[in-house]
């Protein structure tokens, strides 16, 4: 789909298969936007066709162009604040973060502005651009790897459907205690709060449901560790800690879930994130190193987190 920016707006022409298709029909059946999105669209006329506000129920012609006013200037929502992040993917529409160990995602309480959302909306605002940061998917404090944001609002709210669809796939590494004598697998266990620790999950059958696809890559006999491949198919709080810990392989550095301290976090890296562009559709495919860490036991764990370009497909 041809698509392109003008200021404030976004046109694309309207290819083919989408001839007979309206306005409105687009916003609610092709992007799936919220009721409330779309009225506040109408109401404030940020569509139009070929340069004039038409009838939201009038039939589009294949490559009339569709210009819709997405790039407004917003209020940042999280105070910015420079961090040192590194960029994976970025166009006018979604921001890809690698983030660092030891920085939540997104601010926990009014005045934290330690974040990654914070570092976004620092950088956004170096750019010139004005937009309220939105995470479509988070990390824990202290796993590292790529986090999605979306730049404007209706971008937030087609990725969060695909990430409620499952489309949006992410691709972890975790090192693991134990020598894995199964190749691969999927665990299917509910996982619900932990009823005798405030921040702790556990597997419960009045839980949600919670779903891990994991494979072996290699083993370090010699530390007793396992390199394990994890993709998800649902994102509970802390679902990859708790289902290997659940099959007697707790993460290395995990000591919430009976992980050994010898390193100071969780051996649990993002190292892919795979998800269709809100607009055309094309497929973004982003691989995060892992962040540099300078201390000895951060060395090593990125000396046995390391992964080939392979062993992500």
């Amino acid at each position: 789909m041809k698509a392109k920016r003008f200021g404030e707006w976004y046109e694309l022409t309207l290819p083919l298969d989408w001839e007979g298709f309206t306005i409105d029909y687009i916003l609610r059946n092709i992007w799936r936007a919220p009721k409330k999105q779309i009225h506040f669209m109408r109401m404030e006329n940020h569509v139009k066709v070929n340069g004039e506000l038409i009838n939201w129920n009038s039939s589009l012609k294949n490559n009339d162009k569709l210009q819709l006013r997405l790039f407004v200037d917003e209020d940042f929502g999280v105070a910015p604040s420079y961090k040192d992040v590194e960029i994976l993917y970025e166009d006018d529409h979604v921001l890809v973060l690698n983030k660092p160990a030891h920085m939540d995602t997104h601010p926990n309480e009014e005045r934290q502005t330690n974040t990654l959302s914070n570092a976004a909306a620092f950088y956004l605002q170096s750019q010139g651009e004005y937009r309220n940061v939105r995470h479509v998917h988070r990390l824990d404090r202290d796993t590292t790897g790529a986090v999605l944001f979306a730049k404007h609002p209706l971008a937030g709210s087609i990725l969060d459907r695909k990430l409620e669809e499952r489309i949006i796939k992410r691709t972890y590494m975790a090192l693991v205690h134990g020598l894995l004598k199964t190749k691969k697998g999927i665990i299917k266990e509910p996982i619900g709060r932990d009823r005798h620790h405030a921040t702790r999950r556990r597997v419960s059958p009045s839980g949600q449901q919670a779903i891990t696809h994991f494979e072996l890559i290699k083993t370090y006999p010699k530390q007793n560790l396992s390199l394990v491949k994890c993709q998800l198919e649902t994102g509970r709080t802390h679902q990859i800690r708790v289902h290997l810990s659940h099959i007697g392989h707790p993460l290395a550095g995990d000591v919430l879930y009976g992980g050994k301290p010898i390193f100071d976090r969780q051996a649990l890296h993002a190292a892919k994130l795979d998800f269709p562009h809100p607009f055309t559709m094309e497929n973004i495919s982003c691989n995060a190193p892992l962040p540099g860490e300078k201390d000895n036991k951060s060395v090593m764990l990125a000396e046995l987190l390391q992964v080939l370009p392979s062993d992500l497909t």
